[in-house]
């Protein structure tokens, strides 16, 4: 199943494509980034389960596979939004779907006893991807500003390059999962335009603000362990 499983997951992708394609549409561009979004996601995966040395995929991974199939064809669509009109309704209900399953595969794991660092990163890159085209897409109606809430992710990815304690992980805390499940549900509100303009604004703006409050407290959490840190370094060189 571990190296079935992501094959099986590329087929699934590319029957969500044709079913997307034969009923709402989809235009080329729209394939393409589908099947690269398909390839790219299940070769990570394919690649992180043989350093991690998995002998089975596990229930919870099977159930973020399948979340992250949908987001793949929300991709398409949202790149499809760019060249032709696309079907609202069909972007709203694959990520709203996508965002209810992310509530499950967590339990899973935890039911199961199949929790692994593997999972949440996996579980974790795909809400982050899931974001980002999400404030794509609305970005395009309410301001370039939204890119920040999905793009946050990935700057701070950047950052840990020059500062390396920036990449250290955190113990779990529910209060991130839940922020980032609020951007989710904020930005495929906007998505589906139930709100008015004034109030998808506002609506997407607190999300942001909630989204900058926890990553400046991850931040001050990191950087308050790194000064212990220098600090026991300096008082060893001292007493040495």
């Amino acid at each position: 199943m571990v190296r079935t499983g992501p094959v099986i997951a590329l087929i699934a992708q590319l029957a969500l494509l044709a079913l997307l394609a034969g009923t709402v549409g989809l235009s080329a561009l729209g394939w393409l980034v589908g099947i690269g979004y398909g390839l790219v996601m299940n070769a990570s995966l394919a690649a992180g389960l043989a350093r991690s040395d998995a002998t089975i995929l596990g229930p919870a991974n099977a159930v973020t596979l399948f979340r992250a199939t949908l987001v793949g064809g929300v991709a398409a669509l949202i790149t499809d939004s760019f060249v032709r009109s696309t079907s609202i309704a069909a972007i709203v209900a694959l990520a709203a779907v996508a965002l209810c399953l992310d509530a499950v595969d967590g339990r899973v794991a935890r039911h199961t006893g199949t929790v692994s660092p593997l999972g949440a990163s996996f579980d974790q890159e795909i809400d982050a991807f899931l974001i980002l085209i999400l404030s794509v897409y609305v970005a395009t109606s309410i301001g370039p500003w939204v890119l920040a809430i999905g793009l946050a992710r990935y700057a701070n990815l950047a950052a840990g390059w020059p500062l390396p304690w920036l990449r250290k992980p955190l113990p779990p805390r529910y209060w991130r999962k839940v922020v980032a499940a609020i951007q989710g549900i904020v930005l495929t509100v906007a998505v589906a335009n139930f709100l008015p303009t004034p109030a998808n604004i506002a609506a997407v703006a607190a999300a942001l603000v909630l989204l900058a409050v926890s990553f400046g407290h991850c931040g001050w959490l990191l950087w308050q362990d790194q000064r212990v840190q220098y600090r026991q370094v300096a008082l060893r060189v001292r007493s040495s």
